[in-house]
């Protein structure tokens, strides 16, 4: 199937991947009838070695996962899975099962941190605890939002224009956060936005 490599107990490992934020969300495993129930069904299918059975993702939880994509990698010996979870992939709850952290070094950057900020606002808008600057800009409304994106762009042309690095660098960051704030206010998912640049992309 696919061409995919199976290991000597007839397994292969799947690395499933979230297709929006691309957060790894688990490891887990697959033989052939759960690769081709995956692919039959769109939806996750794994092997379990401790219960040696086929177990479909969400089947009691309801936690299931949307197939978007199945890659593999050079040798055709793992498979990273793309999908659209409809709740936490652990057992414990959380989004990931990757929660513990061994190692942290300091990092430049990381796409990472707008799923995270745009998470942070939609509670804030829900939320509206008292003192928080997004808590503020949503009790003032739309025309203050739209107020503070435009005057965040034009400082970041006033940056780029004085060749200042520094200040464009941190005025794109409160460009994008109100970006986010804006886009939350009218309830326009980040992700479509994202939409519109992939398929811009792909008509090239």
């Amino acid at each position: 199937m696919m061409d995919v490599k199976f290991n000597e107990q007839g397994l292969v490992t799947a690395v499933v991947q979230d297709a929006k934020s691309k957060e790894v969300l688990t490891v887990a495993y697959m033989n052939e009838e759960s690769l081709a129930k995956t692919i039959e069904t769109n939806e996750t299918w794994f092997y379990s070695r401790s219960r040696n059975e086929l177990w479909h993702k969400g089947e009691t939880s309801g936690n299931t996962q949307k197939v978007v994509s199945i890659k593999a990698d050079c040798d055709r010996d793992a498979l990273v899975i793309e999908v659209l979870p409809a709740g936490p992939a652990c057992h414990n709850g959380t989004v990931s099962c990757f929660t513990e952290t061994i190692v942290q070094n300091e990092a430049v950057g990381s796409v990472g941190i707008l799923p995270q900020l745009k998470e942070i606002i939609k509670q804030r808008e829900i939320d509206m605890p008292e003192g928080a600057y997004t808590t503020y800009l949503f009790d003032k409304g739309i025309d203050k939002i739209c107020k503070k994106v435009g005057e965040e762009a034009t400082e970041v042309v006033i940056g780029a224009k004085n060749r200042d690095k520094e200040e464009v660098k941190w005025e794109a960051a409160d460009l994008i956060y109100h970006l986010l704030v804006l886009l939350q206010e009218q309830k326009v998912d980040m992700y479509e936005v994202l939409g519109v640049l992939e398929a811009r992309h792909n008509k090239r």
